[in-house]
């Protein structure tokens, strides 16, 4: 047998759940990998594979045994190896006795401590047949298995029953039991394309022994094969298929020989809201819905079908049969509710519970029209629009479109506020109000919108906080962590310089004074502003430029965005090392005063050394030239011409002693160092950025 051979595992199961596929296909795949790895196990190059009814993994060249490793174990100094009377020592003997040897057999090292004594030995490698079996069941248990069954009178528990198990080091197939089957060499093709058992000669047969029996087991090819035919049959219509990656992904789950077909409907139903017609498509029938080339929505859907039928229009048909009622409903539900206007519905919310302390959802709708009207006057934007459209935010709920499609939150208020001849600014807030829900989604357009979506985040963050239930762990309820994104987002995106301070207290004021402790207003504040620690994470800025700029407790998130950029930026400059230890060293002999000291303007007679008033004069002359930067936010080039205090700074603590027995002296030298500190702090508190690694890169 050569040093390596060829390894395959497949676990061939009922249909896997569509959705979590490809998740299982990759930690089945880096299951497999790290226990070879761990083994020091080489190989070569890895293919995954996985299916509705298999995950397997390939992998070529697999080395049959690891290498041997030299072991060397240090014990105690040779000096205390044995006693006056040459006998072994206690720690002698208990070294030996841990190791499983005998005292004559340990050996003398030199080591950088000196002389010892130790024990040199040699362990034999893992051998691949050997270890093949655990590893696989090392990657099964580590497989993210939310809820896990069992089946039968088998104690055997995975996601999905088990039906066959190959395991093939080139041509061994017997590595005992997995999930309480023996292994062997012998899979299955398509469920009804293909009879009997499939014999695997060699692991690398695999692929294509499976073309043949219409299985395409490699999830990364049975994806792009279901784009190419959608895309082909949507050019046969000249039209373009909506692929969403997510129900590529999840179709691409439910196949194993994907056919794609193009279906129909009645062009009548063009007139419910697409969004409700493509939610009928694809949340329950796995269906790419098709646009012409000004985005609307054709009267036509593609479906991907696991079988090669001899009558594909009979598919068809049945895929047209089973749409249409869905589509159908839409369309009678869409018709109901235009018999009643949004307002109508708007006191139907008394009985709907928001949260049971804060009241219901119509108590929310008033506190967040009379929000959203406030936030407009700050934005410069109507603010009975943003009233409005607060009053009708959540008078969707209660119609028969949401209720059956509760994806349609929002959109079906806005199709049903331009059906009652709202203002359209009011009909886009409407559906805009929920933007963004997701991280990198869209943001809303309108000033109108930006007021409503901020309204009810901030409503809903002073609500839950001021009643003492904030988010603990990972159980956020309410979801507060994104609505805190997403306020963020929306002010610093849109450029929205709002301070969120003042934004809070509003939204505290609309609540009774029984109802919420106002006070949460600095918690709810400090929460919301530490979600730009993740952020600025993702953009590779250290923490450290945050905590510099949130020292200052800012509340606007606009201007918080451009001191983060501007002290990243600072970092970055070949002075800034110096100057935030010296900032460091500043504020460690300023915080050691007394707290009734008092500050006072610097007496340029006292400057009695060249250094300090050589470090005076360029403040003074820096003071005028950052003023003029701060005063148009360019923060940047604020702390820019601030690094060339680095010279006089320095050279201020080699020559200069700030603690000198004169007490005018030190009294007019720790007023220099306030306003030297004083300078930088008006951007951010760079002492913060000490011991920070000067080398990362911008």
């Amino acid at each position: 047998m050569s040093a390596s051979e060829h390894l395959l595992i497949e676990l061939g199961t009922e249909e896997l759940p569509p959705k979590s596929l490809k998740a299982l296909g990759l930690a089945f795949r880096d299951g497999i990998t790290t226990g070879l790895a761990q083994r020091e196990l080489a190989h070569g190059e890895v293919e995954w594979f996985a299916s509705p009814r298999r995950l397997a993994v390939l992998i070529r060249d697999v080395s049959l045994q690891a290498p041997d490793r030299e072991l060397e174990v240090q014990g105690p100094p040779a000096d205390k190896a044995r006693n006056e009377q040459g006998e072994w020592s206690p720690a002698a003997l208990g070294f030996a006795r841990k190791q499983g040897v005998e005292p004559e057999q340990l050996e003398l090292m030199d080591t950088p401590k000196g002389p010892r004594l130790g024990l040199r030995s040699t362990v034999r490698g893992a051998a691949t047949g050997a270890c093949l079996n655990d590893i696989i069941h090392d990657s099964i248990r580590a497989l993210p298995i939310a809820r896990r069954m069992r089946w039968g009178a088998s104690r055997v528990e995975f996601v999905r029953p088990v039906h066959w198990v190959v395991a093939m080091l080139g041509q061994d197939s017997d590595h005992g039991e997995v999930l309480g089957l023996a292994t062997g060499n012998t899979t299955r093709g398509h469920r009804f394309h293909s009879q009997g058992s499939i014999t695997l000669e060699r692991p690398e047969d695999y692929a294509e022994a499976l073309a043949k029996a219409r299985v395409v087991a490699s999830f990364e090819q049975r994806r792009a094969m279901i784009r190419e035919q959608v895309e082909v049959e949507a050019s046969a219509l000249q039209a373009q298929a909506v692929i969403d990656p997510d129900l590529l992904d999840e179709v691409t789950g439910l196949v194993e020989w994907p056919v794609a077909l193009t279906g129909n409907f009645e062009q009548r139903f063009l007139e419910v809201p697409a969004e409700a017609l493509i939610s009928s498509m694809k949340e329950h029938q796995k269906y790419f819905h098709l646009v012409d080339a000004e985005d609307r929505l054709l009267p036509h859907f593609i479906t991907i079908s696991n079988i090669e039928s001899r009558d594909p229009s009979q598919v068809i048909s049945g895929n047209e049969r089973v749409i249409r009622p869905r589509l159908s409903d839409a369309a009678f539900f869409f018709a109901n509710d235009k018999k009643q206007t949004l307002a109508s519905r708007v006191d139907d919310l008394r009985s709907i519970v928001f949260q049971q302390q804060l009241g219901t959802l119509h108590d929310k709708t008033r506190r967040v029209s009379a929000l959203a009207g406030r936030l407009a006057g700050l934005l410069d934007t109507p603010a009975a629009l943003a009233e409005r459209a607060g009053l009708l935010s959540k008078a969707d709920l209660g119609t028969e479109m949401v209720l059956e499609f509760a994806d349609m939150q929002g959109i079906a208020g806005a199709y049903y506020a331009r059906h009652d001849g709202e203002d359209d600014a009011v009909a886009a807030a409407l559906e805009q109000q929920y933007w963004p829900r997701f991280a990198g989604d869209r943001l809303p357009q309108g000033l109108t919108a930006v007021a409503l979506g901020l309204a009810d985040r901030l409503d809903t963050l002073v609500g839950i906080f001021g009643i003492g239930q904030p988010p603990t762990g990972s159980r956020d309820p309410f979801a507060l962590r994104r609505a805190s994104l997403a306020v963020l987002r929306i002010l610093v995106e849109k450029e929205l310089d709002l301070d969120l301070r003042d934004c809070l207290a509003l939204a505290a004021a609309e609540y009774a004074d029984d109802v919420i402790d106002k006070q949460c207003v600095t918690q709810v504040l400090d929460y919301m502003l530490e979600r730009f620690r993740a952020w600025y994470e993702e953009d590779n800025i250290p923490v450290e430029v945050f905590r510099a700029v949130s020292a200052n407790k800012p509340g606007r998130p606009l201007d918080i965005q451009r001191r983060v950029h501007a002290v990243h930026a600072f970092t970055q400059l070949p002075e800034a090392a110096a100057l935030a230890a010296a900032n460091k060293r500043v504020g460690n002999i300023l915080d050691k005063l007394e707290a009734d000291h008092r500050f006072a303007a610097v007496d340029q007679a006292l400057l009695a050394e060249p250094a300090e008033r050589d470090l005076a004069t360029k403040m003074a002359q820096l003071a005028m030239v950052s003023a003029e930067h701060l005063a148009t936010g360019a923060y940047r080039e604020a702390l820019a011409c601030l690094a060339a205090l680095q010279g006089p700074v320095d050279a201020f603590f080699d020559c200069v002693m700030v603690n000198t027995e004169d007490a005018a002296l030190r009294h007019n030298r720790l007023n220099l160092l306030h306003n030297l500190r004083g300078l930088f702090l008006q951007v951010a508190d760079i002492s913060q950025l000490a011991g920070l690694n000067q080398a990362a890169p911008a």
